[in-house]
């Protein structure tokens, strides 16, 4: 499990959380930052003029997920106490979802103190170990109380158990949150995700176009890449079915034929997954009317787009771009193709 301490800069989560492992048996603090700190030097300088917050790099929320859970995983399980500001709502969707996905649950608490006190404590705020930088660190922690305001009147009080920490000491602090842990009051975040599997499973995606050709992606808050619609195979169910029943489920389109068959994939397990067969179908072209009506389930799924072969490289996994490329070979020479972890045999 995963104690996520969010809050603008200068809320006390750090502090918070250093008193917290005290009183939360087998806890560790795990502080996102420091992947933060780690990527100034691992990232080509050109790369990092590019954002002006670390938060932006995907790779930064990647390595958040898979850093959280080789941790858990080293120090044989317990709970992490993550004090990191998150903002931007589907930042905190991609970071969850993907948590989520590794069956890791989230605790999401927020600490809120009154603005005028927390502009006091911004302006207290020493940075010892950041020479000549005092002036810089308050003026980012001021820059940030506007966006933290919206996103306080928008999606984090609504998503995270909120705390007034006007009044209270770091160990006050984190007494009331293990307080909101221990009761439940602090439960873990609601997140649509997959039933984990047992077995090697069927699953059926199918590809959509637009005039251009361009195939349809989905954005799922479950995961941290991009995928097709579709989903696994029920019990009973024809592949094709599915892949027709998940696209009227997930994107609101109802497919008026039966799609036609492109790839059969088998997919190694690759642990914690057990792998299994996977299908594409070509579910046709979708002309502006239809798009325009599609509806997501916000959920589950967080955007939608339809995009070339080149921009999907980029937003999917490799096994999962591998088995697009062949479909869309498939096709255009009206046949289909039988894969083994992605690559045309027989």
């Amino acid at each position: 499990m995963i104690v996520w301490i969010n809050g603008t800069f200068s809320a006390g989560k750090t502090t918070a959380a250093r008193e917290l492992i005290d009183l939360i048996p087998n806890s560790t603090l795990y502080d996102p930052e420091v992947i933060g700190g780690a990527l100034r030097y691992l990232l080509p300088r050109k790369r990092l003029d590019e954002v002006t917050d670390y938060q932006d790099l995907p790779i930064w929320r990647r390595l958040v997920v898979d850093a959280a859970s080789a941790l858990l995983s080293e120090v044989g399980g317990g709970v992490l106490v993550a004090p990191m500001t998150l903002l931007r709502q589907e930042y905190r969707d991609e970071i969850f979802g993907g948590l989520a996905a590794r069956r890791i649950p989230v605790c999401h608490v927020l600490l809120a103190p009154e603005e005028t006190i927390l502009r006091a404590r911004i302006a207290a705020r020493e940075e010892p170990d950041i020479p000549d930088a005092e002036e810089r660190v308050r003026q980012w922690a001021y820059d940030h109380i506007e966006p933290y305001q919206q996103a306080l009147r928008g999606w984090l009080r609504a998503d995270a158990h909120v705390i007034d920490t006007s009044c209270l000491t770091p160990r006050e602090t984190a007494e009331a949150i293990a307080e909101a842990v221990r009761t439940g009051a602090a439960g873990a975040r609601e997140i649509v995700q997959t039933p984990e599997p047992t077995a090697e499973t069927v699953a059926a995606g199918v590809l959509l176009f637009d005039h251009e050709d361009r195939v349809l992606l989905v954005d799922p808050t479950y995961k941290p890449a991009w995928e097709f619609p579709g989903g696994v195979v029920e019990p009973g169910e024809s592949p094709a079915r599915a892949g027709m029943r998940e696209v009227a489920e997930e994107i609101g389109v109802h497919l008026d034929t039966v799609p036609r068959l492109l790839v059969i994939d088998w997919e190694p397990p690759r642990p914690p997954g057990y792998g299994g067969v996977r299908m594409l179908f070509d579910g046709g072209r979708l002309d502006a009317g239809t798009a325009a009506e599609i509806l997501l389930p916000g959920d589950e799924l967080r955007a939608w787009r339809f995009v070339s072969e080149e921009e999907a490289a980029s937003l999917l996994p490799p096994h999962r771009y591998e088995r697009l490329r062949w479909a869309l070979r498939a096709r255009e020479r009206g046949k289909v193709l039988t894969l083994e972890a992605g690559i045309p045999i027989g």
